[in-house]
């Protein structure tokens, strides 16, 4: 399928053709630390197991595009996962931001939905619940169980996220990695 040139909002392409789709991903993973990149490749695998078409957005992130999206409102964080480097600055980021490249912009609940469990299989996290009350959570996590991926639901606020569990971005600032 042909697409035109354009870029969107927060500077996500919104045409990529299939070949630089998956060009992205494969440079975008080697800017993460190698245990957590086999993880997110195993992401992308379930997603296209499932019909959809994972675009890593966004993996490393150098502190002054960090800090963009912290004045913007698109972090929370002055240093994140994203920022994670090595011990000689080489990248190895703990996050990615997937989005689904038939819809960047307007992502699906039910891609959302399909991203948190392929996160969750493979011993990640996304920002699915992310600012939502015990009750939401609880109605997301409901739905997820029951694979009821077309239910009307609210969903956090960085659905896109995905990181790991167990470390905290401190530890990882520190040189701690996930396993």
């Amino acid at each position: 399928m042909a697409r035109r040139a354009g870029i969107g909002r927060r500077g996500i392409h919104v045409d990529m053709k299939e070949a630089d789709r998956i060009e992205r991903n494969e440079e975008r993973l080697k800017e993460l630390y190698p245990a957590f990149a086999t993880r997110v490749k195993q992401v992308l695998l379930d997603l296209q197991s499932v019909g959809v078409r994972p675009r890593i957005q966004d993996a490393y992130r150098s502190p002054m595009d960090q800090m963009k999206a912290f004045t913007s409102g698109n972090s929370k964080r002055k240093f994140g996962f994203h920022n994670v480097t090595g011990p000689g600055g080489e990248k190895e980021a703990l996050a990615v931001d997937i989005v689904d490249d038939d819809a960047p912009l307007n992502p699906s609940t039910a891609y959302l939905m399909k991203l948190a469990v392929a996160a969750r299989r493979n011993g990640l996290v996304s920002g699915i619940l992310w600012g939502l009350t015990p009750a939401e959570q609880k109605e997301v996590n409901d739905i997820i169980k029951l694979r009821n991926f077309k239910a009307p639901v609210k969903v956090g606020w960085d659905p896109t996220h995905v990181e790991p569990v167990g470390i905290t971005v401190e530890e990882a600032k520190a040189g701690m990695r996930p396993g």
